[in-house]
């Protein structure tokens, strides 16, 4: 039986939504600081959190918003975010079940809008950043962070390969490039962007997830017959442990006169 994008999405993510609460990749990092940072100067009165995931950065956005929309498409990792958030006692935190591509927000009704390691499961990316531009108020500010491609052919090849055999529900990791120029087609100019290394643990990463032993065993074959260069970039250690490309870029919803 064949199954949508947003069904197999769902099949993902829906049974690991504590696992994801409680994953330390997602939990933590300089970006989620970062973030943090800015909506602490924005202190906006709606925020939205596309793709909210574990809800980490919900969590963040709430200390600073008067309230927070964090929306996915998995029904059981919300119910996993709002647990949390009232166990944290973040009553402004609301959850929504939504694809990025459909957002059922009002026209220019958001702050702020964040989405940190959502977009590379979006079935249709340039719709998902159109729908981001559409809820959000002329000038304000859209974060979005997520792994990158380094862009060059055989690097970029091995990143989606390991990353497909990982996770079926992903689409696509897209250059920094590829990112400037589809925010400017949706109506975003870029205000600033940063990349940083990240560090990924093998047996985590590949049991969140629940890969499958065949999919495990072929990623394995990928990285132990990498070139050395691929190798040697993407920092492949003994037991697969490997480090990727986080971009994190602020955008600014443009007004008509920008357009």
């Amino acid at each position: 039986m064949t199954r949508s994008h947003d069904a197999v999405v769902e099949a993902q993510f829906g049974s690991q939504a504590s696992a994801y609460v409680a994953s330390s990749v997602h939990a933590e990092g300089e970006d989620l600081d970062a973030l943090e940072a800015i909506a602490a100067r924005e202190r906006p009165s709606r925020a939205l959190d596309l793709g909210t995931g574990g809800g980490h950065v919900a969590y963040r956005l709430a200390a600073h918003a008067g309230s927070v929309a964090a929306v996915d498409l998995s029904a059981a990792m919300l119910e996993a975010v709002s647990e949390t958030a009232q166990a944290r006692g973040l009553a402004n935190v609301e959850t929504c079940v939504a694809s990025a591509e459909r957002l059922p927000f009002a026209t220019a009704s958001v702050d702020l809008l964040a989405c940190r390691y959502s977009t590379h499961h979006w079935q249709q990316w340039g719709a998902g950043l159109r729908e981001a531009r559409r809820v959000l108020k002329p000038g304000a500010p859209a974060i979005f962070i997520d792994v990158i491609s380094p862009g060059y052919p055989v690097f970029d090849t091995h990143l989606q390969a390991i990353e497909l055999l990982r996770d079926p529900s992903h689409v696509r990791n897209y250059t920094e490039a590829e990112w400037t120029a589809a925010l400017a087609d949706a109506g975003f100019r870029v205000r600033r962007s940063e990349k940083r290394r990240v560090r990924m643990d093998y047996a985590s990463w590949v049991d969140r997830m629940r890969t499958p032993d065949a999919h495990r065993a072929a990623i394995r074959s990928l990285q132990q017959r990498a070139s050395a260069q691929a190798s040697a970039y993407f920092a492949i250690e003994p037991d697969g442990s490997f480090s990727i490309d986080v971009l994190q870029i602020e955008a600014t919803a443009c007004r008509a006169r920008e357009l």
